[in-house]
């Protein structure tokens, strides 16, 4: 994580985001609220659908807050399971990984 005051923190994601995880994600991101946040999920090889909850949460409560929530990296499963479940992350995302 960044050390500087106000600087962007970093979050990397489990590899496996289901529903046992999906309490622990909501624990760090609160434990995050307050910077901006820089979300690494390039090692996720499978996600569903309560985890994709919290971090579309997530992302309302730092649009709230108006501090950037961006994924900086992501993995391919990740990106296709937003778009199979129709969740448009993409002002979410890093230019780097826009499609």
């Amino acid at each position: 994580m960044a050390t500087r005051k106000g600087a962007n923190k970093s979050l990397k994601l489990a590899e496996v985001l289901d529903l046992n995880e999906a309490s622990a994600l909501k624990s760090s991101l609160m434990d995050l609220r307050g910077s901006g946040l820089e979300i690494d999920a390039s090692q996720v090889k499978r996600v569903g659908a309560q985890c994709v909850q919290v971090l579309m949460a997530g992302a309302n409560a730092w649009d709230a807050d108006k501090k950037p929530f961006t994924f900086v990296k992501a993995s391919e499963t990740f990106l296709k399971t937003l778009q199979l479940i129709g969740v448009n992350a993409d002002h979410l995302l890093a230019e780097e990984i826009r499609q």
